[in-house]
């Protein structure tokens, strides 16, 4: 885990003056050519047994997710139970990455999950809006934390991003930062459709990662435009970046939107050729979803018996 701005780059963070000439000096997004790289990238085929290991590697990277009004603690069980046994007829199933809730489910999450690998994920910090005051977010995380979080998917400010007030938003990142370390990793959600510009989107992924970010992750999943192959794609080149000036590396997340397999590996081919096969992880790469693995269940099975199954077959509910 990060704990700080690296050296190289603590400078930047010394006022809010430095760090605005920092995040409005990084070099411009030309949208037409990242828009072209991405589209280009997703046309790419792969062959069968690339796509079995795609398949069982997106298995492998999903936070398995619940955000609504009406959650239970019975839906919540049952999300738990998908994730640890995604297809109850084949054992050799990845399990998910993550099951992501609600602070208040979190406790339900833990207690379902166990001592599994399957870690839990809980929004926090007034999540989706993030419009509460710094010490209501920071209880927020400490109580999903105290429920047995695993990682905490946190939202910046995005009035303040956008009014200009970098070091509000640094500010706010490091203090859930410090509410976390040693216990959960940082996932620091953008909320990309509400950022306007690419160029907004380049500066937010390096002011998460100057705070300490763990993931950058683009979006809620409540917002009109959520990941998109060219937003991701912008993430993932900041990371590699930002790994290549500080030697510290960092996680993608992009959520929203991402319902199928042919979808799963446009963004897998994004990761390894773009920031390159270290990411091609877990610990690095999540995929934000609840309809996804619906999909890769169903390409799974016609991989391994020539037939698909009935999406009823893989659903939850």
């Amino acid at each position: 885990m990060s704990t700080s701005t690296p050296p190289p780059l603590a400078d930047a963070v010394a006022s809010d003056s430095t760090l605005r000439r920092f995040l409005h000096g990084l070099p411009g997004v030309d949208p037409v050519g990242l828009e072209a790289r991405a589209a280009a990238l997703g046309t790419r085929s792969i062959k069968t047994t690339a796509k079995a290991y795609a398949i069982d590697l997106a298995i492998s990277m999903i936070d398995l997710t619940t955000l609504e009004g009406a959650d239970t603690a019975g839906k919540v069980r049952s999300l738990a139970a998908k994730a640890l046994r995604p297809d109850p007829s084949d054992r050799t199933a990845p399990t998910t990455a993550a099951v992501c809730v609600y602070p208040d489910m979190a406790a339900t999450a833990r207690a379902a999950l166990g001592d599994s690998d399957v870690k839990v994920a809980s929004v926090a910090t007034a999540f989706p809006a993030g419009r509460a005051a710094l010490d209501v977010k920071l209880a927020d995380v400490r109580s999903a934390i105290a429920a047995g979080a695993d990682e905490i998917d946190m939202v910046i400010d995005r009035g303040a991003f956008l009014a200009g007030h970098y070091l509000k938003v640094y500010e706010e990142i490091t203090a859930v930062r410090a509410e976390c370390a040693g216990r959960a990793r940082l996932k620091v959600i953008f909320e990309t459709g509400e950022l306007s510009t690419y160029d907004n989107i380049r500066r937010a992924s390096w002011l998460g990662m100057l705070a300490g970010a763990d993931f950058i992750k683009t979006s809620t999943g409540k917002v009109g435009t959520n990941a998109t192959p060219a937003n991701t794609l912008l993430m993932l080149e900041a990371v590699r970046d930002f790994r290549a000036a500080t030697g510290v590396q960092i996680g993608v997340k992009p959520a929203g939107g991402i319902r199928t397999t042919k979808d799963a590996i446009k963004y897998l081919v994004l990761v390894g050729e773009t920031a390159g096969p270290d990411w091609l992880d877990s610990h690095w790469f999540r995929f934000g979803a609840s309809s996804l693995l619906n999909d890769l269940l169903m390409q799974r099975q016609k991989l391994r018996t020539g037939r698909y199954s009935g999406p009823d077959y893989v659903t939850v509910d």
